[in-house]
């Protein structure tokens, strides 16, 4: 059985870390490292067993081009595409933008997830209450584990637990992220929990509930809902979670409210709408952590936000329409990879001009795809939530 079982995240060597972080540190502006005494405080406040941030001004400093973490590094580059109507997972070469390989997986594949020790690629197949990993090295998949309901698929910043989002089952499941054995099954009294992300300590985590458009937040360590709250329009559908890179402000997805809503999340106050396009959908930050790509899948469009202004710079439109759905950075950060949800493709989008690369036929229905391998020490789950 082939499962994430590292407890100490796989990096890069510490020379390459200090360096980035010396970079980071002057593009930034800050000038001074932080004293050892500050560093210790600061590691004090994190979740316990989590690594501390490579910089704590930007939470995406360890996913800067190419920095690929020796676990990782001798992986073949691919796009893993789950293909929910058809069962399968079609796995793209971005070199030659072909399918080379389809791989027979559970009943409706919905997410394909990086482990939080970076080895393998977990398969959630939501309707064969299974998940299928995929040994990233080699293509191959490895024998099914029974997990209930795996819409989502996340874990915890210390890599001590996976987080199952169990939409239909209306739960958060705690698993043991070597054995996916149940830890503890958190009900919930939101519908369709599905998308997350998590703090800067680790201390907590909010979700998205998609069919009563509610965010929870959640606490980590006592796996414990200690916020709760209806999003300000009827109908709300939210989807992707994402935090900002200086840890300030949340960004989540709402394909009904055609926008990100923006809210605090240490005092989890009520967040304000900023329009993107119809059917908003998922959220990437890039490479440099300056932007953020927003797929509208009900226009066939991206949109970029600027972090620094916290508005919309540019849209980038699919000629001929489409459904950009879910999906990830390549590992240079040159291309967005989004899989077109209702067309049966996946497209690949340049993130210099904004045109689209290519349209790549794949299976029925394709969701959450993952491309790895992508530049970070450890993954929080979804198609790549890197840290």
């Amino acid at each position: 059985m082939l499962l994430c079982c590292a407890a100490v995240p796989a990096c890069a060597s510490s020379s390459d870390h200090g360096h980035e972080r010396d970079r980071a540190t002057s593009r930034a502006g800050h000038g001074v490292h932080p004293s050892a005494a500050a560093k210790k405080a600061a590691r004090a406040k994190l979740l316990p067993g989590m690594p501390p941030p490579l910089d704590p001004h930007d939470l995406y400093a360890a996913d800067r081009p190419g920095k690929l973490a020796k676990a990782v590094k001798r992986f073949p580059s691919r796009v893993y595409v789950p293909n929910t109507l058809s069962d399968t997972v079609s796995v793209i070469d971005p070199k030659t933008l072909k399918v080379i390989r389809t791989i027979p997986v559970g009943h409706q594949p919905q997410h394909v997830v990086p482990s939080w020790d970076l080895k393998t690629l977990w398969v959630n197949n939501d309707l064969g209450n299974t998940l299928t990993p995929i040994d990233p090295a080699t293509g191959r998949a490895g024998r099914t584990v029974d997990v209930h309901d795996p819409y989502n698929l996340y874990f915890t910043p210390d890599g001590k637990h996976a987080v199952v989002m169990a939409s239909k089952d209306r739960q958060l499941v705690f698993r043991d992220a070597h054995t996916m054995r149940v830890v503890k099954a958190l009900p919930v009294s939101c519908y369709g929990v599905n998308h997350a992300d998590f703090s800067p300590d680790g201390r907590y985590f909010i979700v998205s509930c998609e069919f009563s458009g509610e965010l929870l937040k959640v606490d980590t360590a006592r796996m414990k809902v200690i916020g709760q709250q209806r999003l300000p329009i009827t109908g709300a559908m939210p989807q992707d979670v994402k935090i900002s890179p200086d840890g300030r402000k949340w960004y989540v997805a709402d394909m009904v409210a055609n926008g990100v809503w923006v809210l605090n999340g240490d005092t989890f106050s009520r967040p304000r709408l900023l329009p993107t396009g119809k059917g908003t959908h998922g959220l990437y930050v890039s490479r440099d952590s300056r932007t953020m790509y927003i797929s509208n899948r009900g226009e066939g469009s991206v949109s970029v936000l600027s972090f620094a202004t916290g508005k919309l710079v540019d849209r980038w439109r699919l000629p001929g329409g489409g459904s950009p759905d879910m999906g990830g950075l390549s590992a240079d950060g040159k291309v967005l990879w989004l899989s077109g949800r209702y067309n049966s493709e996946v497209y690949a989008i340049d993130t210099r001009t904004g045109k689209l690369r290519a349209r790549i036929p794949v299976g029925g229905g394709p969701h959450g795809l993952a491309v790895y391998p992508q530049p970070g020490r450890y993954s929080l789950g979804h198609t790549g939530i890197f840290r």
